[in-house]
């Protein structure tokens, strides 16, 4: 069970994963920073796959399982996202609440902030009678250059 307090600060920042990290007890490994600044320069969601080929591309060394064994605990941890993916999972370095864009054409996955409108999150408690803490929203389209 994890602390209100740990988790209600959103991370905005690598200094900011790294800090939650260290407040968790999790060991801060050369290859734990590997990922996590990998994931902040990118800015975008990435595969293990991925993660692992462009950190052996940049010099560091990192096996696959090492890989893997960092995104499940950084993940597990709500210190990265993880998305499920039709071509598998996708890691990314934003976990407070937000909403995706899905680009069908590039297939990106693009985080967006929306705010809704108070009454149609009244709307949507008083017919369900489910108190909303948060939501997200997917949209799936394509690019308006690549309409023909």
């Amino acid at each position: 069970m994890s602390e209100p307090a740990i988790t209600s600060k959103p991370i905005r920042s690598l200094e900011d994963a790294l800090e939650r990290c260290q407040t968790l007890g999790m060991r801060v490994s050369r290859q734990r920073r590997f990922i996590l600044e990998l994931l902040w320069k990118a800015e975008e969601h990435l595969s293990a796959r991925e993660i692992y080929d462009r950190l052996n591309q940049e010099g560091k060394e990192i096996g696959h399982t090492s890989v893997y064994q960092n995104l499940e605990a950084l993940s597990s941890q709500n210190i990265i996202e993880c998305i499920e993916h039709s071509d598998g999972r996708l890691y990314g370095n934003i976990t407070d609440p937000h909403s995706h864009v899905n680009c069908l054409d590039t297939q990106q996955i693009l985080d967006v902030h929306i705010q809704l409108p108070k009454e149609l999150i009244q709307e949507v408690e008083k017919q369900t009678g489910v108190k909303i803490t948060e939501y997200s929203i997917n949209f799936f389209g394509y690019r308006e250059d690549s309409e023909e």
